[in-house]
């Protein structure tokens, strides 16, 4: 088909030019991030970060361009750039990539160094989004993970850019980001955000928490620029399937949420004989905080000391909890607590520690009925406790990735329920495929519908013109209704042979084949249009 390239030509060079520089160091780095998330706290299957075939990452001619004997003085290098462009850009879909850091592979220190505040995300998908073949962004930042969603114009080429960013905004060398990040595509990035949102990939199997963070990313992603269809479409079916594991599984029966683990954490290090008695101070009353003294009170805790910068949080917890004596203590007054205490838990959000070694080695020791040592429980990312504490002689200091030994011990349980929902988010994995595929054909039946409704609305005016002015109106509407179902009924065949949404066998290469047999029929020119959208939508976000 005759292809316009005044816009798409000059923009496609522009962007080749930009990102040919970096082309010869593009090699393999991906691999060096592939990982198994599997391990002992790992309930679902292993799974390699393989990098899928269907896209190309370097810029090279065509092979056939190349054969013994062929001639290719009458093409330029440019021209063969440019053409290798458009095939990878526009017969090759983009590529949904979950390039990650979680409490699986990456130690608690590089963590706190690449999280992102819930109020930076926009901020971040609008910087993702500006580089070169970053369509579509998300940030999914917890205390146990740092995930960065992205939908990629290439696949390659998108992971170094991202891994670049997280370098550049985190302050971590990329040789490091690469020996600890995880990378997955498209099925299994779906896949693997499905088991996050399930409750699976957590270090505590089921805990509801990461389901919440994940609706937390659809509510701040509205609205935002490059919070995208795909990648919006990826979250809302993901809090679908964790809210289906949920209710369809015993996945979340005695299951905990990292606030659980710690207090559970904390009992088992003190002797039996000293889990009522052991004083408990908790810092920090916000979501996490919260959870840790109702947490306290469950397992039969009736007094303890809450630091908090205002009042009001542990106020309002006191009345939630009735018949618990909960002591509210400003933040001036931490040191004072932490040294009338057995077991500090900390969870607040400050980005520096609240405690040094030099806060601590002058409290006084604690009684031995209580294991004769300190403990600090720290589920904060960054963390509240300096490492540095661990140094003191009868301190012991535990974060987010010692909560590991909490639950060790239930793994066979772990596992049956994780086969349990691994059938579930198998199901809808596929569905979401095939929704992600039938968007696939979006461009021409738009196309060819607006196709034929020109020629039926030309037809029918050259029809009534015939007829005379002196038509009836339900004469006219009847003529109109008759061009329109013929147009539907001619349209009923080819729009079935463009639908891949799951509902019969139909492969995705089949409809593929059927449209672009169709943009050949009807010169509908959908590749092009679909090139110059994403180069225009590319050129524009670096304009602004």
């Amino acid at each position: 088909m005759a292809v316009s390239t005044s816009f798409a030509g000059a923009k496609l060079e522009a962007l080749l030019l930009k990102s040919s520089s970096s082309a010869a160091t593009t090699s393999s780095r991906a691999s060096n991030g592939s990982c198994s998330l599997s391990g002992s706290l790992r309930p679902v299957r292993s799974r390699r970060a393989v990098i899928q075939r269907g896209v190309r990452c370097e810029v090279a001619a065509s092979d056939a361009a190349v054969q013994t004997g062929q001639s290719v003085s009458n093409i330029s290098a440019l021209e063969q750039l440019k053409t290798s462009a458009a095939d990878r850009y526009t017969k090759e879909r983009s590529s949904i990539v979950v390039i990650g850091l979680s409490i699986h592979t990456t130690p608690v220190e590089m963590r706190e160094k690449l999280a992102i505040p819930e109020a930076e995300w926009p901020r971040a998908i609008g910087e993702l989004c500006g580089l070169n073949h970053i369509e579509e962004a998300a940030v999914l930042s917890t205390c146990n993970r740092m995930e960065i969603y992205v939908v990629a114009l290439s696949q390659h080429r998108g992971v170094k850019e991202v891994t670049d960013w997280m370098s550049k905004t985190s302050g971590v060398p990329v040789s490091e980001l690469c020996q600890h990040r995880f990378l997955l595509y498209n099925k299994d990035a779906t896949q693997h955000l499905f088991e996050v949102s399930a409750g699976l990939d957590s270090l505590v199997l089921g805990e509801g928490q990461i389901l919440a963070q994940v609706k937390q990313v659809v509510k701040v992603g509205q609205g935002v620029v490059g919070f995208g269809r795909n990648i919006s479409g990826l979250f809302k079916h993901a809090i679908t399937v964790g809210k289906r594991v949920r209710t369809e599984t015993n996945i979340a029966s005695g299951a905990v949420s990292v606030s659980s683990a710690a207090v559970e954490l904390a009992l088992m290090k003190l002797p039996a004989s000293s889990h009522a008695s052991a004083r408990m101070l908790v810092i920090g009353a916000g979501k996490m905080g919260k959870l840790v003294i109702k947490h306290l009170v469950a397992k039969g805790c009736t007094k303890m000391v809450v630091v908090n910068r205002t009042e009001e949080r542990v106020t309002a917890v006191r009345e939630e909890l009735n018949g618990v004596e909960i002591i509210y203590k400003p933040l001036t007054e931490m040191l004072t607590c932490a040294a009338e205490a057995d077991v500090i838990f900390t969870s607040t959000a400050s980005e520096t520690p609240l405690f040094f070694k030099e806060d601590v080695k002058d409290l006084p020791v604690v009684s031995p009925e209580t294991g004769g040592s300190r403990f600090f429980v720290d589920i904060s990312v960054p963390r509240n406790v300096g490492s540095c504490v661990a140094d003191v002689d009868g301190v012991r200091v535990y974060n987010v990735d010692d909560l590991k030994e909490v639950v060790a011990a239930n793994k066979e349980d772990r596992l049956r329920k994780a086969m349990e929902a691994q059938e579930i988010i198998t199901e809808e994995s596929k569905q979401f495929e095939a929704w992600r595929d039938s968007l696939e054909t979006v461009p021409t039946i738009k196309k060819l519908r607006a196709y034929a409704e020109r020629i039926r609305a030309a037809e029918l005016e050259k029809c009534l013109s015939k007829m005379g002015d002196d038509i009836s109106k339900k004469t006219r509407r009847a003529v109109d209704d008759l061009s329109r179902g013929i147009v539907n009924k001619l349209l009923h065949g080819p729009m079935q042979h463009l639908r891949c949404d799951g509902s019969d066998s139909r492969t995705l290469s089949e409809t593929l084949e059927n449209m672009h047999a169709l943009n050949r029929m009807f010169s509908l020119e959908t590749e092009i249009s679909v090139l110059e959208q994403k180069i225009r939508a590319k050129v524009e976000q670096t304009q602004k």
